[in-house]
């Protein structure tokens, strides 16, 4: 979740690392808010208007008071003594008035200065409904009290931890998905059903309240040689750590939480997901990514096999003709081999082409011109390409570079360009201009005969690039090839 971040930059006086902590504090305080069945706003004060709305956060664990969004607008006049009382304090200030923004509405409201290095960056205020009056049940009263005491972790600058995972891995655990509450010695105080559901998918068959989670957890474990380093620190809630624990079939994610006052660690909360599907889908996917890698590796070394063929060949053949058709098609086959090379080593959908033409480009004039001195320079960017792209537009600047070099500079020495240029057009299509440019004895006069190299290229140019290509003289002499296509993927 972003932050409204302009009013921080334009009036905010904040010191090294204040900002990533606001960031941090936004990016995980969805657990707070479901923990405390309220609806969370970020305060920041604004000249004039007294204070402006950062973030905004919803519960999943209940419904939400606010359906509109307020995120940028300024306070209301009957919220601003309370912010600014807490802002001020620097302590948990709770309304008298219960009413809060919505007149058919119960509300319990709290502003919450988040503190670090002794001065106020912010204060949340939470928003809970209490039309639906109840007796709460043991699973709301422990939720309530970690949401608390989180918050009471904020006004000491204690919590949101920098050392809290930020990694993108999938499968985080969520409040709804397992909570355990442990005491300082990693005793588990309540375990919420869902949470010893997740444990009993493991193999515990007994109640999690009162036993050691550590204990408990290793006593799960068969194969303790792929245990996570991590493990003993999370189950003991020592530190703000993820890792992953696999038995019997069944992997779960953990994550703790560990709460702390001024003056020391007083429990923790670990959260569980069982995470068994999503670690087999991702390993099914892995196992295709490297099926479909080999598959390219193995198409590679077959046309590489296709051009050694092609080579013996073309020594016994006493044709010079003969001998000059198998070497163009040798270089042909290479140029798909290099492809298929390049396409081995990831499987994105996009090919930087950069790199590949780089290579590609100057074995194209060297073993074009074995006897003589052609050089070769290169101009702009291709960039990264739809893969279905990158085959067809290979072999198409093979073999214009390979024209230039036979039938433009004609054994004499000279210079093979490669420029490239991405646009976006009227239409708002990404567009590739390409040009491959000789100085040498330039187009023929009168109409001349295409070969079997430049009908291949007109061919994969408007049938499989989607492309145009157009021949012109090059100012100082030579020749200029230029091709422009769209960049749309022809497998979409």
């Amino acid at each position: 979740m972003a932050i409204f971040t302009d009013p921080i930059r334009e009036h905010a006086n904040l010191g090294p690392g204040d900002a990533e902590w606001l960031h941090l504090l936004v990016g995980d305080w969805q657990l707070v808010a479901d923990l405390a069945f309220a609806d969370l706003a970020l305060w920041f004060p604004q000249p004039d208007i007294g204070y402006v709305s950062l973030a905004h956060v919803r519960p999943s664990t209940t419904h939400t008071v606010f359906h509109s969004d307020f995120v940028g607008d300024p306070i209301r006049s009957d919220l601003l003594p309370l912010v600014g009382k807490a802002w001020d304090s620097q302590v948990i200030e709770r309304s008298g008035d219960t009413s809060g923004w919505n007149t058919d509405m119960a509300m319990r409201v709290e502003a919450v200065p988040m503190v670090r290095n002794g001065r106020t960056l912010a204060v949340v205020t939470t928003h809970m409904d209490l039309s639906s009056s109840r007796m709460p049940s043991r699973l709301e009263l422990t939720y309530r009290q970690c949401a608390y005491d989180l918050l009471r972790m904020g006004t000491l600058g204690l919590w949101p931890d920098f050392a809290s995972p930020t990694g993108s891995r999938r499968g985080a655990p969520r409040v709804g998905d397992g909570l355990i509450r442990l005491d300082a010695e990693g005793i588990v105080q309540y375990a919420s059903p869902n949470g010893v559901s997740a444990y009993r998918r493991l193999g515990d068959a007994e109640s999690l309240e009162g036993r050691s989670l550590a204990e408990v957890t290793t006593g799960l474990l068969k194969d303790r040689r792929m245990v996570d380093e991590t493990l003993p620190l999370v189950v003991t809630g020592r530190m703000p750590w993820r890792t992953e624990i696999e038995s019997r079939g069944v992997s779960l994610s953990l994550r703790a939480i560990p709460l702390r006052d001024s003056h020391e660690r007083f429990g923790a909360v670990v959260l569980c997901r069982d995470v068994s599907e999503l670690r087999r889908r991702e390993q099914e996917l892995v196992t295709k990514d490297a099926t479909i890698r080999e598959i390219h590796h193995r198409v590679k070394n077959n046309l590489q096999t296709v051009a050694a063929l092609l080579r013996m060949q073309s020594r016994r053949m006493q044709s010079e003709e003969g001998k000059q058709g198998l070497e163009q098609a040798m270089r042909r086959v290479g140029t798909i081999a290099l492809v298929h090379e390049t396409l081995s080593q990831g499987l994105a959908q996009s090919v930087d082409f950069d790199e590949l033409i780089g290579r590609q480009f100057r074995l194209s004039a060297e073993v074009a011109s074995p006897a003589q001195r052609v050089r070769t320079e290169r101009e702009g960017v291709f960039g990264e390409l739809p893969s279905d792209f990158a085959t067809p537009l290979a072999l198409v600047i093979n073999e214009l570079v390979t024209n230039a070099v036979d039938h433009g500079l004609q054994g004499r020495e000279g210079t093979v360009w490669l420029k490239a240029n991405r646009s976006v057009n009227d239409a708002g299509e990404e567009i590739l201009n390409i040009w491959v440019s000789d100085d040498g004895v330039g187009l023929p006069e009168g109409p001349y005969s295409e070969g079997l190299g430049l009908q291949i290229v007109r061919t994969l140019v408007t049938s499989e690039l989607g492309g145009s290509i157009r021949w012109s003289p090059r100012d100082g002499g030579g020749t200029t090839v230029e091709l422009e296509m769209a960049l749309i993927s022809r497998g979409g």
